[in-house]
């Protein structure tokens, strides 16, 4: 191995700071609230028939109910909310709950705690 291709103990503590530095950035504005992003909103409406959940203090999860998961009215479990966060959550639905979300009542569940936090999601 040549000399020419080594780093320099300088260049090393360098570049390794700022590998640390750029991971550290990348992780807190990967999960950090999004002002681009509705607290409310939770992305496209899906298909005619289908809820879109909202879910609060959101920042990148999304949560869509389509028309099949509504007509028969059954429990849905663990459905999965990470949209485009870095972190999954997911919530659980009786088949009470979607069968009111079906005839356009209010529900509102907690996800499950991931990452320190959890959130309210709420259908109509």
């Amino acid at each position: 191995m040549s000399d020419e291709n080594l780093l320099t103990r300088r260049e090393f503590t360098l570049e390794s700071a700022l590998a640390i530095l750029t991971a550290a950035t990348i992780t807190i504005t990967g999960c950090g609230d999004d002002d681009d992003d509705d607290d409310n909103g939770t992305g496209p409406s899906g298909q005619p028939g289908s809820e879109v959940g909202t879910i609060s203090e959101n920042h990148g999860h999304t949560i869509t109910l389509t028309s099949a998961q509504i007509t028969p009215g059954t429990a849905l479990v663990s459905l999965n909310i990470m949209g485009s966060a870095t972190h999954p959550h997911t919530i659980d639905l009786t088949a009470a709950q979607v069968v009111s979300i079906g005839q356009n009542q209010r529900v509102s569940v907690t996800s499950t705690t991931n990452d320190g936090h959890n959130h309210t999601v709420t259908f109509n």
